[in-house]
């Protein structure tokens, strides 16, 4: 098992990288026993609040291996509305039940919820189901 410690802010593009695909939610966790997606075993011990981003580097302690995050493709809800308060309408009602939201200025992105996309639909908002990495609004008080 590879113990990965710390984040990389530079490039190490000339070495060679072994490559994490990790979900929204997985990409909150500073603790995480995980596989790389060439299949060797990673145990993450990354400072507490650490977020991880499309991207982003890690390494070692001896920085003798380094790994790139990659978010991984999830299945999700794209919402589109006829109007920008009919979308607002919807983000308010997605916050009040603590959803993890993508949001954009056309449309808001949430996982597949059945009980939610039905609630959308009686709002008479546009779902599109599509499988893509999810980047969800991190909170202004807090990071997971």
């Amino acid at each position: 098992m590879i113990l990965i410690t710390q984040k990389v802010y530079k490039s190490h593009s000339s070495v060679e990288q072994i490559t994490l695909s990790l979900s929204a939610q997985e990409r909150t966790k500073s603790r995480l026993n995980c596989l790389a997606d060439s299949g060797e075993k990673l145990l993450l011990q990354l400072p507490r609040g650490t977020v991880l981003q499309d991207g982003d580097i890690l390494t070692t302690e001896e920085k003798q291996i380094f790994i790139k995050i990659i978010a991984k493709a999830e299945p999700l809800v794209k919402i589109k509305a006829n109007s920008q308060l009919n979308l607002m309408r919807a983000v308010y009602h997605l916050a009040n039940r603590h959803v993890p939201l993508e949001i954009t200025i056309n449309y808001i992105a949430l996982e597949r919820d059945p009980v939610l996309e039905n609630l959308l639909k009686q709002m008479g908002l546009e779902l599109e189901y599509l499988e893509v990495p999810f980047f969800p609004e991190q909170g202004a008080y807090h990071q997971h």
